[in-house]
């Protein structure tokens, strides 16, 4: 990555972050030989959230050439995951959904960096430490203004491009100037907060907790527990666990940061099951964040000459895991749109539209199955029913059992009944457990 290199006046795609959407976009997009400027604001690794990938993942990351370097990591190869809601425990194991790669249990300041680093291998031009100001759209090649703070000084520079990706996560950059982010109905409004623990015992999938130390030789699960104003996750990864909870907004709006991390505190310690394997762990004071405003989108995602892929597109509630595989899937789907646009300019729009009923597809998908809103209000029904009827029986059943296990599997026969899917009335391919030996 470059350090002390001048930042070009110009390129063929500036992508604005780092994070997993734009790091693999940008890849996908050297590995088709167009120049690529990234500019990241934060210099990583950096601390990030969502830690727990799902399977799906590895076919995306075979396409941008990055998975020999996620096996040779090490990461935490997880078991499947055990949900605890509303008393009832439930178990469930990918291998048995046609999966044969694991799910996995990523520090995100390892993984995300590595990604990056893959991105200039590939001969991405990649900036740390510089913040975009703005992106001036109305030309066929858009002038991108920033702050490159590289060094302890601070320099103000353009560069023009032919196309810009909008990868900037939750800062959502270009859907602060079209004004067009919007926060779904309050009462789906939610805030996490969340923090790293030493030496926590984890959940495997017998059912009882093991010691930190076991965690390279017997499994893990990501264990969520529901509880009174939410729920909380709890993932074992090689030097600490992340634990986290999912509250809605206005449990905690009149709290400063302070108060936050004191609620957060005195929640776990009176949780089921996650107070237990909390005892004794040294708690990482550095390690506390937080997220409002977790689920909103953008009414604007993709034009002739910008796309908003990943967090900077939207987000919904993160109880199936699904962050990490949006961002990847939005991303090969922009390289593609991207990539055939630049072969041929006349078709611009029309593959800006095919990628933005892409992304809107796959986000009213998950919106529907978390939250239980099938149209209206940012999520496009026929969108996702016309997804529901691509999506193969194998991964129809997967569906079923993760929303059965969180309750929701209600959502997803709404789904299926929505795109006129005939299902056979078959038990969700869940475990129920009675007890967990903690």
């Amino acid at each position: 990555m470059l350090i002390n290199a001048s930042i070009p006046r110009r390129c063929d795609v500036l992508v604005i972050g780092g994070g997993p959407a734009g790091a693999s976009v940008a890849a996908l997009l050297a590995k088709q030989g167009v120049e690529v400027v990234l500019l990241e604001k934060a210099n990583h690794p950096r601390p990030q959230v969502g830690e727990s990938l799902i399977p799906h993942v590895w076919k995306y990351a075979d396409l941008s050439g990055v998975s020999p370097l996620i096996e040779q990591e090490g990461f935490v190869a997880k078991a499947g995951g055990i949900t605890v809601w509303n008393g009832k425990i439930h178990r469930i194991a990918f291998s048995e959904f046609g999966f044969s790669r694991p799910a996995l249990h990523v520090e995100r300041d390892v993984f995300d960096d590595l990604l990056l680093k893959h991105a200039a291998s590939l001969g991405v031009s990649v900036f740390q430490q510089v913040t975009v100001r703005e992106a001036e759209l109305n030309s066929d090649t858009p002038e991108v203004t920033y702050l490159d703070r590289r060094g302890g000084d601070t320099a103000a520079g353009g560069i023009h491009c032919r196309f810009v990706i909008d990868a900037s996560g939750s800062s959502a950059l270009l859907a602060g100037q079209f004004k067009s982010k919007q926060l779904v109905d309050s009462r789906m409004r939610f805030l996490s907060l969340w923090g790293h623990f030493k030496g926590s015992r984890y959940v495997a999938a017998d059912g009882r907790s093991y010691p930190a130390s076991e965690v390279g030789k017997t499994k893990p699960v990501t264990f969520v527990t529901s509880f009174e104003d939410g729920w909380i996750w709890h993932i074992a990864m090689r030097q600490y666990a992340s634990v986290g909870l999912v509250i809605n907004t206005d449990r905690a709006r009149a709290m400063d940061k302070a108060e936050r991390e004191s609620f957060f505190l005195d929640t776990l310690k009176t949780a089921p099951y996650v107070d237990r394997l909390l005892e004794n762990t040294e708690y990482l004071p550095d390690s506390f964040s937080q997220r409002p405003d977790y689920s909103y989108y953008s009414t604007r995602l993709c034009g002739e000459n910008f796309y908003c892929i990943g967090d900077a597109a939207s987000f919904v509630d993160p109880i199936y895991s699904h962050g990490v595989l949006n961002a990847f899937y939005n991303a090969s789907i922009t390289a593609l749109a991207i990539g055939e646009s630049l072969k041929d300019p006349s078709y611009r729009s029309r593959h800006a539209q095919l990628c933005e009923n892409r992304i809107r597809q796959f986000y009213g998908f998950s919106r529907s199955l978390a939250l239980g809103e099938f149209g209206g209000d940012g999520v496009d029904a026929e969108l996702v029913r016309r997804f529901m009827r691509q999506v193969p029986a194998l991964e129809l059943e997967l569906m079923l059992a993760a929303s059965a296990m969180s309750e929701r599997s209600g959502n997803f026969h709404q789904l299926a009944q929505n795109a006129g899917l005939h299902l056979p009335a078959t038990r969700a391919r869940t475990h129920f457990m009675q007890e967990l030996m903690l």
